[in-house]
């Protein structure tokens, strides 16, 4: 959830840890922390943005080859200056910053304080530097390597950490299990993040820490260990990240920009996937379980926020295509309900970072089920793509926007090639439709781009209703988790209350708050509920809601019934949800922005949410 960057080489620290932080600041904006050592340690941290650290930090001494930085999203203890990272030992011997909770920080802070320790903050974190602290100074001769490693093993809950020693001022120490961290290599210097974001513009090899693993680096050596001591062979990967994709290129917010990046994300999501040419749809990510696929008596698809509403819309797509029963289970809920699962199921997880906390969970006690787990994932390296058995990673480039747009175009479209592939390898699907579905495919990205033409209308529409207070999403099928993303974005960073429904649902509670104050928004495009969303306006309409219509271009029915209408492209059904929802993303983004609202970093939240 927070955001770490380090540094150790032979360059000044502080412009490259600055730097780090404002691409890191998308996983927490609540307070930020900087530590530069040069012979001894200082440490500066404030509340608010890392843009308040830079003033707070603007007239002092910022020399240092070696520092770490902090961006927080407060767990334990509210936003302040003292609960801001980085945090010192009492006694000054080391410096941490920390990613993750500590779960049994409470006993740990109980057994330091028995033995003379106090504290400053409300942390876990502090807790953590003063138990290495406690042991270092406990036990005769020992390194600041071997205090951390023994502290770690008294830790129960999720990490991703940079340790600072005051006598070993030459070293930092990083250690990962549950919270990612990537060390990036360069020429005698080394790069530390939580992602990769701040190291794509100083180099292309990282190393991806796995859970339990430590390095302990100096500026011209790594060595990699587990926390049991074991030493380890770095495996070193090249990142294919570049640093114009991680720029706002001309746009006033990352949201707006990846939001009309949509076509080329979802282009690059099927390329050389899907093929007009041969006919056909290949995820090589799933060659080896395709047979357990074809077999599975059940899917189940776990994620959360918007990777849960992309679950939905594939929910009706496999039922529909493949016909394989689908379930799709809130991955935070999954593991805490005991739920039923045999070595006859597959389990999707789906996750925009690849880091998230409860899907990484529930995809570990799947596996111990015996279940073939497959993950869809957007970060190369990630957590979950190398916890699944195969998976098939969407291509929509990085996302910096907290209220996440292409990542969920992309595990739509991701969903839609394995419906279509599975109903044709299954015989569900006759090589004509097919190849009709195949084009439909093909042509998504250009019809997004005719509905992103219709910005300056969506905008308009947006005006006039940002003065609203409730908003309710209608859909049908395959486009009521449309609604439901459409909600959750307005909800995200406008922080207008909005609810999505089925729209036959509307009857049983929802139609009592319509009044000629709420907008309806209804995706009302034509398939085969058509007449009975077609009802469902006219229903809203008599009890003079207003109403804001998604529909088919050319639909004459309900211009004459709603009180505005964007239109989107006609196309197949299985691809109308990856249409639907752009007009929804521009219209929570245009209120947003009318409303003066932080668009890229909303309030309480972070990107990646990678604690439970």
């Amino acid at each position: 959830m927070c955001g770490i960057v380090g540094y150790i080489g032979h360059k000044d620290a502080y412009p490259i840890l600055i730097k780090g932080l404002k691409r890191l600041e998308y996983r927490g904006y609540d307070s930020a922390g900087i530590a530069l050592i040069n012979g001894k340690t200082r440490t500066y941290k404030c509340k608010g943005k890392v843009s308040d650290l830079e003033t707070f930090i603007a007239n002092q001494d910022k020399s240092g080859n070696i520092g770490m930085g902090h961006t927080r999203w407060a767990t334990h203890g509210e936003p302040n200056d003292v609960n801001a990272h980085p945090h010192i030992s009492e006694n000054g011997y080391f410096t941490v910053i920390h990613n993750g909770i500590i779960e049994n920080y409470d006993t740990l802070k109980k057994e330091l304080i028995s033995n003379g320790y106090s504290f400053k903050s409300e942390t876990d974190t502090e807790v953590l530097s003063n138990l290495i602290e406690y042991i270092f100074l406990s036990k005769k001769e020992i390194t600041a390597e071997k205090a951390v490693r023994y502290a770690l093993s008294k830790v129960i809950g999720a990490y991703g950490i940079l340790v600072a020693a005051k006598d070993e001022t030459n070293i930092l120490i990083a250690a990962r299990k549950g919270s990612p961290l990537v060390i990036g290599i360069g020429h005698n210097e080394y790069f530390f993040a939580s992602d990769a974001t701040p190291i794509v513009e100083h180099t292309k090899s990282v190393i991806y820490l796995d859970d339990g693993q430590m390095a302990i680096v100096e500026r011209d050596n790594l060595m990699l260990k587990t926390i049991q001591n074991d030493v380890l062979k770095p495996e070193v990967t090249e990142i294919d990240i570049n640093i114009e994709s991680i720029e706002k290129d001309g746009y006033d917010h990352f949201m707006l920009k990846e939001i009309f990046e949509q076509p080329i994300a979802i282009k690059d999501t099927f390329r050389g996937r899907v093929s007009k040419r041969h006919q056909r749809i290949y995820l090589g990510g799933l060659h080896k379980v395709l047979p357990k696929i074809n077999n599975a008596k059940r899917i189940i698809i776990i994620g959360c926020g918007t990777s849960w509403h992309a679950g939905l819309v594939g929910e009706y797509l496999l039922e529909e295509y493949a016909r394989i029963p689908v379930e799709v289970e809130y991955a935070s809920e999954f593991r805490y309900r005991n739920p039923i699962i045999t070595e006859d199921d597959v389990v999707i997880a789906i996750s925009q970072s690849g880091e998230t906390a409860d899907t990484l969970a529930a995809i570990k006690l799947a596996k111990e089920k015996g279940a073939t787990v497959i993950g869809v994932c957007n970060v190369v390296g990630a957590s979950i793509p190398r916890e699944t058995h195969a998976g098939v990673y969407t291509h929509a480039g990085p996302e910096i926007g907290v209220a996440s747009t292409k990542a969920f175009t992309a595990q739509v479209t991701v969903l839609t090639m394995m419906a279509l592939m599975l109903g044709r390898e299954r015989g569900n699907i006759d090589a004509k439709l097919y190849m009709e579905m195949i084009t439909a495919m093909s042509n998504v990205p250009k019809n997004i781009t005719k509905i992103l033409e219709q910005s300056d209308l969506i905008k308009k529409i947006a005006d006039k209703y940002k003065d609203a207070s409730n908003f309710l999403y209608l859909g049908r099928g395959a486009l009521f988790p449309v609604a439901l993303e459409g909600a959750l974005k307005l909800k995200e960073i406008s922080y207008i209350h909005a609810e999505g429904y089925p729209a036959a649902e509307m009857k049983h509670g929802p139609i009592a708050l319509i009044d000629e104050k709420m907008p309806v928004v209804v995706i009302a495009t034509k398939d085969k509920s058509y007449e009975k969303v077609v009802t469902n306006i006219q229903e809203v309409k008599a009890r003079k809601g207003v109403v804001i219509a998604i529909v088919t271009e050319g639909d004459q029915i309900i211009k004459n019934l709603a009180n505005h209408v964007i239109e989107v492209p006609k196309g197949h059904d299985s691809i109308i949800p990856l249409l639907a929802v752009i007009p929804l993303q521009l219209i929570s983004y245009y209120i947003a922005v009318a409303r003066d609202c932080n668009v890229d970093q909303p309030r309480n939240l972070a990107k990646s949410v990678t604690v439970e």
